[in-house]
């Protein structure tokens, strides 16, 4: 039954691999992602069902703009996402999703004489053209009310209060006109209440004499003429456009035609909306990271399975081949779940591969133990004990591992969700492969005579030269426990001194503002191009060099204009100029991104806590968080001494040190539960040391699987990935270290602590004499 089921799972992988494809982040195939987020006025709040209407606008306008497979959804109450694959320059983009202001049909009362300032008056309030109070439009208007805006040409027009707005609009659409000789008109139909008040608005303007400016009718969006129509000669005076449908015909093209109609018919936002975040990825470095993980992905592979294969010999090869099936099942579930696949998720895919050769180590390890133990060992009974005995530590580690997964999805955005969607589908995954065909096969692999005649070849036969070393020397690890937490100590005043004296670098996501990432045709010197950008009117800019020929400023809040002056700036350095990455920022958004960071790293060690706590017990569970809270200022200590960047990437990176780092206090612990079960009289701290000495090879031979991986990425994976890679790799050294000689000694102490505390609350003991020292049984 498992053996079919697993072949169930490859066929189905395999057959959706070859089918469906998976979705690459923008930051893989190039392209601009904006966040928008709507803003609450006088008279409409920005709610939940305001932002929905406002999307549909917004979907409206970039289908228009071409734009294939535009992707825009809705991020919490009042944000949305929007993503244009293959959109390099976001001017236009972000011009038409920024014109925010309602769409307003307004009478023209004539030419204004150039002295007028467009900005000295505009309307109040958008009046109600059924309102009897409203003034009549042949009277001339007092000039306080008119507002005065340039047409399409440049003229100056002189304007009366909006007349209409686009909620009276139902819908435009550019036309072809072949039959009349038109060209590209653009067609306006109006919904009942917006017929009469056409009608009304035409009839008036009617009355003009044919040339007259005020014959014509303005439309405005955000403050600028979109287009102002005059009525034709054919409407009568009185009586209007009464048919609910208007066209309006001029010298367009096919793109201004539609570009009319566009604006026209999504002009109408309920509420306005601000620019917070934006993100620009060349294509060009969207595929050298594809490739450059690729290789990463390939080499940290290869070198993983041929350690596990020289250690484990068959088995090992065996599992190597599920790890193979275990990359198709992840591939299929990300197509089938249609998640996106970002450089960070990449990046997690890779170093699930690492991580899912845990599973495979434990059983195996386990394996070894039950077959050393046995009186008539075989290696199919080793096996089938190391499946059952290590069961319970592969589902607890694998369980931490969700918990810090599911906290980045809800507590994160953009690339480094899609590093939790594939680090939590990778955790899945690794559970069917280890669990159901890497036991299928190893199980059908021992089962043949050839096999069984020859043990050692399994893998299983032997003990491994880790633990025979340990066997033999038999270290007394937990003698001094104090002396362990006081090198802790010291390692935590060395990253705290960092922090103190360096400082953190936060990242673009946590202060706000602009980065562009330049190439240029020759190398630009920074401080050269740091005296022309303040030259230029950026005197705060930041400028570094990247490789040979690449150059990335980072300023403060910067517009589309100004962003484009400094690209200016740089292309006058440097020649031919390319711009392969530009990120903004709100100053809001990169205040609610620290906040939700720090919220993050404490629901993770909280987490952590209460499922320790409930699986083990509170001491447990203390030294095990604690022992995270350690990792983490240590290589949050590490990263301020060498000066990298604190960003969302490093927080990914951090809280997936604590999932990995738990994992191992968690069999640990498992193993340290199992033998306190056996044997409640040993003091703890030597039932400690058993335990250590038992999973010590596991935890050496687990890291070196996901070692091998996080060099790779680290040497191959590109600048894009080496800090994120680098992270993960000190953070998996210093776990390794802390769920040893941090959790343990902690555990121990707090114990011994424990156990005094009850003496004294029990009243000591009898008599004057000093007892002996010696440490209390450990209870469960």
């Amino acid at each position: 039954m498992r053996a079919l089921f697993a072949l169930a799972v490859i066929a189905l992988s395999v057959y959706i691999t070859a089918t469906l494809p998976v979705r690459l982040g923008l930051d893989l195939r190039g392209g601009t992602q904006i966040v928008l987020e709507t803003r609450s006025t006088p008279t409409a709040k920005a709610d939940r069902e305001a932002t929905d209407r406002a999307l549909e606008v917004l979907r409206g306008r970039v289908d228009a703009l071409g734009v294939a497979e535009p992707t825009l959804v809705r991020s919490g109450s009042n944000r949305i996402i929007v993503e244009l694959p293959g959109v390099q320059d976001p001017k236009k983009a972000a011009d038409v999703l920024g014109r925010t202001a309602q769409l307003t049909f307004h009478p023209v009362v004539g030419v204004a004489d150039g002295t007028e300032d467009p900005a000295t008056s505009k309307p109040e309030a958008s009046k109600d053209p059924k309102d009897p109070k409203e003034p009549d439009a042949s009277k001339e208007p007092d000039a306080s009310e008119e507002l005065v805006l340039p047409d399409e040409s440049g003229q100056k027009l002189r304007l009366q209060d909006s007349a209409m707005t686009g909620k009276d609009v139902k819908g435009a659409q550019a036309r072809f006109e072949q039959e009349t000789g038109a060209g590209w008109t653009v067609t306006v139909d109006f919904d009942k209440a917006g017929r009469t008040a056409w009608a009304k608005l035409t009839s008036e303007a009617a009355c003009r004499e044919v040339g007259d400016p005020a014959r014509r009718v303005a439309i405005v969006l955000d403050d600028r003429v979109i287009s102002s129509p005059q009525v034709a000669p054919s409407v009568a005076c009185g009586t209007g456009i009464a048919d609910g449908s208007t066209q309006i015909t001029g010298s367009f093209d096919d793109a201004e035609a539609r570009e009319l109609a566009l604006l026209i018919n999504g002009g109408a936002l309920p509420v306005p909306v601000e620019t917070v975040e934006q993100h620009t990825i060349g294509p060009t470095l969207g595929a050298s990271a594809i490739e450059a993980t690729a290789w990463a992905a390939v080499i940290g592979t290869a070198l993983t399975i041929l350690f596990i294969s020289i250690v484990y010999r068959l088995t090992g090869f065996l599992a190597a081949v599920a790890l193979l099936c275990y990359g198709v099942i992840s591939y299929a579930a990300l197509a089938v779940l249609g998640a996106t696949l970002t450089l960070p998720g990449l990046a997690g895919f890779v170093l699930a591969i690492g991580m899912a050769v845990d599973a495979n180590v434990l059983v195996f390890e386990r394996a070894r133990e039950e077959y050393a133990g046995m009186h008539r060992p075989s290696p199919r009974s080793a096996l089938t004990a190391g499946f059952r005995n290590a069961f319970s530590a592969i589902a607890d580690s694998n369980i931490t591992t969700l918990i810090a997964a599911g906290l980045l999805f809800f507590l994160s955005t953009g690339p480094v969700r899609g590093f939790a969607v594939t680090l939590a589908i990778g955790v899945a995954a690794s559970m069917i492969s280890a669990l159901v065909i890497t036991r299928v096969l190893a199980e059908f692999a021992v089962d043949r005579a050839w096999v069984r005649r020859r043990h050692l070849l399994t893998g299983l036969a032997t003990t491994g030269r880790v633990r025979d070393l340990l066997v033999r020397r038999d270290p007394d690890l937990m003698r001094h426990p104090r002396r362990w937490l006081a090198a802790s100590a010291v390692l935590l005043v060395l990253a705290g001194s960092g922090i103190a004296a360096r400082g953190l670098n936060f990242g673009l996501e946590f202060t706000g503002g602009r980065l562009i990432e330049y190439t240029t045709a020759t190398p630009v010197n920074p401080d050269r191009a740091r005296t022309a950008l303040a030259d230029a009117g950026f005197p705060g800019a930041l400028v570094q060099s990247s490789n040979d020929n690449g150059l990335t400023v980072r300023t403060e809040d910067l517009t589309n204009a100004e962003a484009a002056k400094v690209t200016g700036t740089i292309s006058e350095l440097g020649g031919r100029t390319e711009k392969i990455r530009d990120e903004l920022i709100g100053p809001s958004l990169g205040e609610e991104l620290r906040r939700n960071a720090l919220i993050a790293l404490g629901v993770a060690l909280g987490a952590q806590l209460l499922y320790l706590a409930a699986r083990f017990r509170w001491l447990f569970g203390t030294a095990a968080v604690a022992a995270l809270a350690h990792d983490v200022v240590i290589l949050v200590g590490v990263f301020a001494w060498l000066g990298k960047p604190i960003d969302g990437v490093f927080l990914a990176s951090l809280l997936t040190v604590i999932g990995y780092s738990v994992n191992d206090s968690v069999v640990l612990f498992d193993r340290i539960r199992e033998l306190l079960g056996r044997d409640r009289r040993t003091p703890l701290e030597q039932i400690t040391n058993k335990g250590i000495l038992q999973t010590l090879p596991r935890t050496i031979n687990t890291g070196m699987g996901a070692v091998l991986i996080l060099i790779s990425l680290t040497v191959f994976g590109g600048d894009s990935l080496t800090d994120f890679a680098l992270a993960l790799l000190i953070g998996l050294v210093i776990g390794t270290y802390s769920s040893v000689f941090t959790a343990s000694p902690l555990a121990i102490e707090l114990h011994r602590h424990e156990r005094g505390g009850r003496r004294r609350g029990s009243g000591g003991g009898s008599g004057g004499g000093k007892p002996a020292r010696r440490s209390a049984p450990a209870r469960v």
